[in-house]
């Protein structure tokens, strides 16, 4: 059973009476969402899913934390943005200049790109949320409950509680009616009155109406499970950092139960993703990080989603986009092919492909690898893929000929540059007269086949093996991988290159023969030509 199905089942057999269960995710946008924060959302969109499946009213909501801080510069952003640190992030002006906020700015980015895989939540801006005073209920009732909660926190921390400490806890923080920053202390609460008294760095001092007073917001582990009970959500997952056992989670739990008397939802941890070949965390603010969007301009959506489905959210992985993108690729593309067929045998297998498809977008595309490896040769052009895979037999598109191609296009370019190989424009004689005599041979039967008259691809591929037939398996697999490798070399430059049918139709039999044929008229054409 699928990990996103058995968090479903548990739902239904916890809420037997519950019409619509409601899922929840949230980020604050404090700069590029990433593929980190990504798979919070995958994993309640699965779960989303697999509830819906089994007949479920869902409702699935993600938080746009917006009225959070901006607490820090990220690193792509120029230095003049220190001066907006402790405004909320709908106060601070957006990096392009295109958007009314800095928080719209990193919004739209990441539900554009939320929306190619089919995902499309119920979005709350939580800035909109504290201004349309819809929370000061909850805000006054945390005041009236500030001792208690201030005992809740302390229960988790290493610290004493004092009586000093817990007469000056506030469970809010004030965003300054003068400056707009959270640069504020909260001095006093009039539980009769309802009013707070504050000051802030800038030299404000003033009374705050709780009841009608749109610049207020609880502190995160009160904020969390206060929302909770107003959405009454039944499933949420969270990152590793909240999950430990002083962690967000488990002070939030408390907090829910006791101030605000809800019961706390199925929460389920998941573990960070990395960059392959770093052990750094990614970061939004740093810019070390990889997000949905970079991950779409080199796959489609629905590798993603498998790979993301396939792995158990407690389960760390790294994405690299150097070769690993060819593995995931053939990954993908064996299973989906197996999955179509109905030979897809392993459950878990199945479950996440089925997953990865249910808001497909596209059609079947062709091999990525044998895309990435025919483009260079054929200078980037996706008619003339489009054509020699046509006189393979496989017919696609033009927009999925065209989106691929660019996937491919983009991988290369920038990630395997060294992939930017081009067709030999003489033959290579001085390789040629290393080769032993053996090899010449393999060298010169190969040709003998491309003058043939056309031959069916699987016919000239069982001959082309048999150039190299050894009655020791071993040796003859050996000698065939040592063939091909020759036929790279004096083509290409290189040992490794796209499948030998493939680079017949991108390179063309004449062009062949004369980077080959060390001994016939093909070698005499070129030098004539060559001459001229």
């Amino acid at each position: 059973m699928h990990w996103a199905q058995k968090y479903a089942n548990d739902l239904i057999q916890n809420h037997p009476e519950r019409q619509t269960f409601v899922c929840a995710s949230g980020i604050s946008p404090s700069g590029s969402v990433h593929i980190g924060n990504f798979r919070e959302i995958v994993t309640t969109y699965f779960v989303t899913q697999a509830l819906k499946k089994s007949g479920k009213e869902v409702r699935f909501i993600f938080s746009w934390d917006d009225f959070d801080r901006f607490r820090k510069v990220p690193a792509q952003l120029d230095l003049s943005y220190e001066q907006y640190i402790g405004l909320p992030y709908t106060k601070v002006p957006c990096p392009c200049g295109s958007h009314t906020s800095y928080a719209e700015h990193y919004e739209q980015e990441f539900e554009q790109a939320l929306a190619a895989f089919g995902i499309v939540p119920e979005f709350i801006y939580q800035s909109r949320e504290y201004q349309s005073l819809r929370y000061n209920p909850a805000i006054l009732h945390a005041l009236r409950n500030r001792a208690e909660i201030y005992d809740i926190l302390m229960m988790f921390k290493t610290g004493k509680a004092t009586e000093e400490a817990r007469a000056a806890f506030y469970p809010v923080q004030v965003y300054c009616e003068r400056c707009g920053k959270d640069t504020t202390s909260v001095h006093a609460f009039d539980e009769d009155s309802k009013n707070i008294i504050y000051s802030c760095k800038c030299g404000c001092y003033n009374t705050l109406y709780v009841p009608e007073a749109a610049n207020i917001k609880l502190h995160w582990k009160i904020d969390w499970p206060m929302r909770w009970g107003m959405e009454q959500v039944v499933f949420e997952p969270g990152g590793r950092d909240h999950s430990s056992e002083t962690g967000s989670y488990n002070v939030a739990k408390v907090i829910s139960e006791r101030i605000f008397g809800n019961q706390p939802p199925y929460y389920v941890p998941y573990e960070f993703i990395s960059i392959k070949g770093s052990h750094a965390k990614m970061s939004s603010s740093s810019g070390h990080n990889y997000t949905p969007a970079d991950l779409l301009e080199v796959y489609g959506p629905e590798p993603i989603m498998f790979l993301f489905a396939k792995y158990h959210p407690n389960t760390a992985f790294s994405i690299g986009l150097d070769e690993d993108v060819l593995r995931n690729y053939t990954e993908f593309e064996r299973y989906r092919k197996a999955y179509d067929a109905g030979t897809l045998t392993d459950d878990d297998l199945r479950a996440a492909m089925e997953r990865s498809l249910m808001q497909v977008t596209e059609p079947h595309a062709p091999s990525f690898s044998q895309v990435s490896s025919l483009l260079p040769l054929i200078n980037f052009d996706s008619r003339v893929l489009q054509e020699l895979l046509r006189q393979g037999g496989e017919d696609y598109s033009d927009e999925i000929i065209q989106a691929t191609a660019a996937r491919a296009g983009h991988w290369i370019r920038q990630f395997v540059p060294q992939r930017l190989v081009a067709v030999n424009e003489s033959p290579d004689t001085a390789l040629y007269n290393t080769l032993e005599a053996v090899e010449q041979e393999w060298i010169n039967a190969f040709c003998g086949l491309l003058r043939e008259e056309e031959l069916e691809e699987e016919v000239f591929m069982r001959r082309v093996y048999a150039i190299c037939h050894h009655d020791d398996k071993k040796m003859m697999r050996s000698n065939q991988k040592r063939l091909f490798a020759l036929i790279y070399q004096l083509v290409l430059h290189q040992s490794e290159g796209p499948r030998i049918p493939a680079l017949i139709q991108a390179v063309g039999t004449e062009h062949l023969l004369s980077l080959l044929d060390f001994t016939g008229s093909s070698r005499e054409r070129y030098n004539r030509t060559d001459c001229l």
